[in-house]
C-alpha cells in the first residue's frame, strides 16, 4: 500500500503559495486517478484508491508544515506501508528552479521544515520524495515571506505543468520503480520560453 502525501499548509489563505506545491500535485494525482481526497484522518485530509494499479492513500496532512512529520507517522503506523519503499512525499524546493522536478530516494531536509519534521518522526531519511522547483528567494527576502508567497505568472506556468509531470513521476514510481522514475524525470530540465 503506498502512501503518498503531499505537503502544504491548510486554509484558504495559503491556497496558490510556493509552500503548496505538494497540495497541487496531489489534487492533480487524485483528479487523474479518481480518487475523492476529503476524509479526515491521521491529522490529514485523505483518500483512498488505485494508483497505477496499486492501492494507495493520497494525504495531505492538516498539522501545517512545520509538523508534518506526526501525520506521517500516523500513516505509516496504521497501514503498515514499508517507509523506505511505500513512502512517497512531494513538497516545493527553493534549489530547484521554477518548472523542474527531482526525484530522490533519500536525503537531507535541505531547510525545508516539513521534510525535517517528517525525518525527526521516522528517524530516518530514506523515503521517496519528489521536488518541484519554486526558485531561489531573492536577496533580502525572508525565507517564510518567499514560500508562503504567490509566483509570478510565468513561474506559475512552469510549476502547473511540473507538477503535471510529478504526478507522472509518482506514477512511474509506483509501476516501475524509484531508479526508473529518476532516470526518467531527472534529466528533464524547464522547457525554454
Amino acid at each position: 500500500m503506498y502512501i503518498i502525501v503531499g505537503l502544504g499548509n491548510p486554509g484558504r489563505e495559503y491556497e496558490g503559495t510556493r509552500h503548496n506545491v505538494g497540495f497541487l500535485v496531489l489534487d492533480k494525482l487524485a483528479a487523474k486517478e479518481n480518487i475523492s481526497v476529503l476524509e479526515k484522518r491521521h491529522k490529514a485530509v485523505i483518500g483512498k484508491g488505485m494508483a497505477a494499479g496499486r492501492k494507495c492513500v493520497l494525504a495531505k496532512p492538516h498539522t501545517y508544515m512545520n509538523l508534518s512529520g506526526e501525520s506521517v507517522r500516523q500513516l505509516i503506523d496504521y497501514y503498515k506501508a514499508d517507509e523506505t519503499a511505500e513512502l512517497i512525499v512531494i513538497s516545493d524546493d527553493i534549489s530547484l528552479e521554477p518548472g523542474q522536478i527531482r526525484v530522490r530516494k533519500k536525503g537531507s531536509a535541505g531547510g525545508h521544515n516539513g521534510l525535517k519534521n517528517i525525518i525527526a518522526h521516522l528517524g530516518h531519511d530514506s523515503f521517496i520524495r519528489v521536488k518541484i522547483g519554486v526558485g531561489e528567494k531573492p536577496r533580502g527576502w525572508d525565507l517564510a515571506d518567499y514560500v508562503l508567497g504567490r509566483f509570478s505568472k510565468s513561474d506559475r506556468e512552469a510549476v502547473e505543468e511540473a507538477a503535471d509531470r510529478a504526478v507522472e513521476a509518482v506514477l512511474t514510481i509506483i509501476s516501475e520503480g524509484p531508479d526508473a522514475a529518476m532516470n526518467r524525470f531527472n534529466s528533464v530540465k524547464k522547457p525554454q520560453d
